[in-house]
């Protein structure tokens, strides 16, 4: 009986493999941060050699800043999406729910892309870290700024993202009932979302 013949698998691309670096890399810093993975750490999340990732990315500050860049675009994207969308009151509370759900929708959908954001902004003593951490906030805070809202408007909603993302690092959702305390921070951080996030765990 003649062997089944297989199509052979296909080689990956340049580009597909670098992706893959980085979406291991991405899980890698996420779970150990910055000083606390390595490239060889890496490497094996994404199945390559060391010097692979090296002769891609450099050193393992190159790459974090890679991964910190890549997380830290996509909730800027996410933003201007939402401003993008279609007018945007400042006065209106529901044009800030939009804004407030497409960012619970992003950290809350990619936990290895919020930890990174905040791995990035803790390493911020790294003085290249530091300065790519100091300018993407300052392009967040435009970005939000867009929106016609006050300086004061849009500290408070970047304050409100920064504390969701301390709630979700140390997994709070998960613990909503663990004292009253944590139960009526959850509640009135995380509103109606709280079950969904709950239910996830």
């Amino acid at each position: 009986m003649a062997a089944e013949l297989r199509s052979p698998i296909p080689r990956m691309s340049a580009e597909d493999r670098r992706e893959l670096v980085l979406d291991a890399a991405m899980r890698a810093f996420g779970t150990t941060g910055y000083a606390g993975t390595t490239t060889d750490a890496v490497a094996r999340e994404a199945g390559v050699s060391q010097p692979y990732v090296v002769r891609i990315f450099g050193t393992k500050l190159e790459l974090f800043l890679e991964v910190f860049d890549r997380s830290t675009r996509r909730i800027m994207a996410g933003f201007q999406d939402v401003v993008d969308d279609g007018p945007f009151d400042p006065d209106s509370e529901d044009d800030w729910a939009r804004l407030g759900t497409r960012y619970a929708e992003l950290v809350v959908g990619d936990r290895s892309m919020l930890q990174v954001m905040m791995h990035g902004f803790a390493a911020g003593g790294e003085p290249t870290i530091g300065a790519k951490a100091r300018a993407r906030m300052g392009e967040i805070f435009d970005v939000v700024r867009s929106t016609g809202c006050t300086d004061e408007r849009a500290r408070d909603f970047i304050a409100q993202g920064m504390l969701l993302n301390v709630m979700l690092a140390m997994d709070a959702p998960a613990h909503a009932t663990d004292g009253d305390g944590l139960a009526a921070l959850n509640t009135c951080a995380f509103g109606d979302m709280l079950p969904m996030l709950r239910a996830q765990d």
